[in-house]
């Protein structure tokens, strides 16, 4: 489980800033909702939002970490010797020429990890690796340019892999596919973590549609969709549970499809069983649907961490809810799976007879200062009461990260 991402100097993100996802004393201790971890002090959070205004740059956290994912797993064979890093620092304040940083603090198989790296366009500049596998602190990897320092208890095929690192390739990237055994609870962790409605400037993940041609699209979420029998099986409950009318999904081939594209999806409806209709003509809401069911259903499978931006776009406002509550829910999320989404829906603050849909320490917001630099803080930071109205208090500018529009009424019809 994820316990914390700090990252700096990436996209609108200038400064040091970090997301949590340890657990607060907000509420009851014996919340369902937290995760108690053996090799970790306190409880984990299943989920957390992140609330602000357009062009806040909360999305910039989750393409961080997905930027950072695609370092780890791709940087050895995706990335060109002679094309550098391809990040995106801070335009502004002379930051663009400074290096980036990405880190992580997690825990998988028992073991926690903290794994980090700074890279400016060029190269990697620094690497590193920690881990507590009897409970004290090992260093593993050390990493200064082209200077590799490795601890003794990282045993395994450590010097294959650094004549094979180049400057802008991640040593845990070249150890991974060449097979290292200490780091492949590392490597596995990196690879359990999904995305949906996220770009970056690779643009290589498939379920993905932000840099994406409506046709393209289409193709790569029938290509998830075929990728495994499990997760197809269980993506329909998903969508039949949504209550969309859909009771079969299928992929077919079709000859005409554009280069590198080869199935399209087809649904099955309750009121004519008898047909199949492409998946073209369903609405935004159901392909949007569609395109994040494979994903969260790996990510729950897995244990992993399903990155979501705009979680409400396209969707009912009860369907975004229903995901939440199924990454907060130990009886449907029994691995420790975790999601981290964005939003605008403001519903998911409000109060309700039952449990609250969100902790209060699961709410963290964004917010952009003059400069242009995002600055993401905790719900947490305002102390608010247990009976507080967060969703009134969020829209009257109580915790910041909201819109101060100008005055429009001289537009006329």
């Amino acid at each position: 489980m994820l316990i914390e991402f700090r990252v700096a100097n990436f996209r609108s993100l200038k400064d040091e800033q970090a997301l949590t996802l340890e657990a607060a004393p907000v509420s009851d201790l014996t919340d369902a909702r937290l995760r108690t971890v053996s090799t970790h002090c306190g409880p984990l959070l299943p989920a957390a939002v992140i609330y602000g205004s357009n062009a806040s740059g909360k999305s910039n956290v989750l393409v961080a970490l997905a930027f950072m994912r695609e370092a780890v797993v791709h940087s050895l064979k995706g990335w060109a010797a002679d094309k550098g890093v391809p990040r995106t620092a801070f335009a502004w304040s002379g930051k663009s020429r400074d290096h980036s940083m990405f880190e992580v603090s997690f825990v998988t198989q028992g073991v926690k990890y903290q794994y980090g790296f700074a890279a400016d366009d060029h190269k990697i500049a620094e690497e590193w690796l920690f881990a507590w596998p009897d409970g004290s602190r090992q260093v593993w990897l050390e990493r200064d340019g082209q200077r590799f320092s490795i601890g003794s208890a990282l045993i395994g095929p450590s010097d294959s892999a650094l004549n094979a690192t180049r400057g802008n390739c991640l040593l845990l990237s070249v150890a991974c596919n060449n097979g290292h055994p200490k780091l492949k609870p590392v490597s596995d962790w990196f690879q359990r973590i999904f995305t949906v409605n996220i770009s970056h400037r690779l643009g290589k993940n498939r379920l993905s549609s932000g840099n994406s041609g409506r046709s393209s699209v289409l193709g790569s979420v029938a290509d998830s969709w075929q990728a495994d029998s499990s997760v197809w099986r269980l993506s329909l409950e998903l969508l039949r549970a949504a209550d969309l009318g859909i009771v079969d999904i299928r992929s077919v081939q079709v000859p005409t499809l554009p280069a590198g594209e080869s199935q399209r999806l087809q649904l099955r409806h309750t009121h004519d069983e008898n047909s199949w209709l492409d998946l073209e003509e369903e609405s935004e809401g159901t392909k949007s649907l569609i395109r994040m069911a494979p994903s969260i259903v790996q990510a729950i499978e897995s244990g992993g961490v399903w990155l979501g931006d705009e979680l409400e776009s396209s969707l009912h406002p009860l369907i975004g809810a229903a995901i939440v509550k199924l990454f907060n829910s130990p009886q449907s999320n029994p691995h420790g799976a975790q999601v981290l989404f964005t939003t605008h829906d403001t519903r998911m603050l409000a109060a309700s007879s039952d449990a609250p849909l969100l902790r209060r320490d699961q709410i963290w917001f964004a917010e952009k200062n003059p400069e242009g630099a995002s600055t993401i803080y905790p719900l947490t930071d305002y102390q608010p009461s247990q009976s507080e109205n967060l969703e009134s208090g969020y829209l009257q500018g109580r915790y910041g990260a909201i819109p101060f529009c100008g005055d429009i009424s001289w537009i006329k019809e």
